[in-house]
């Protein structure tokens, strides 16, 4: 299973410029490696901001064109909170172990009423 795991070390404070060269570096990563998880280790000071999560979303995307899922490792409450009001959390953020298991919403039917008078 160690064979499987890629880790791929990401740091808190990123300039939005570097974030195209690390998702080039996370795909030739990728390239003829076998497995099927991409674990992105977010390490180094200071409070993670936007271009952190912009970074975080763009190596997902990278990695799900390779065939592989993404699990973010060290994301700590700043940085859950930030992904939650932005509203990626059920999207980017998988916080160790497997993600939980949810129900589908349900569809919504239309029922008509023969009794209802016509539009």
């Amino acid at each position: 299973m160690a064979d499987s795991v890629i880790r791929f070390p990401v740091r808190t404070r990123l300039a939005r410029t570097e974030i195209p060269p690390l998702c080039a570096k996370l795909a030739d990563s990728l390239r003829g490696r076998p497995g099927d998880l991409v674990i992105c280790e977010v390490t180094g000071p200071g409070e993670p901001d936007v271009v952190l999560v912009e970074a975080l979303a763009r190596l997902r995307l990278t990695a799900r064109r390779h065939g592989r899922r993404l699990r973010v490792d060290g994301a700590g409450p700043p940085l859950r909170s930030l992904v939650a009001l932005l509203g990626l959390d059920d999207l980017l953020v998988q916080v160790g172990g497997e993600p939980e298991q949810r129900e589908q919403p349900g569809r919504v039917e239309e029922v008509v009423d023969p009794a209802d008078p016509p539009v």
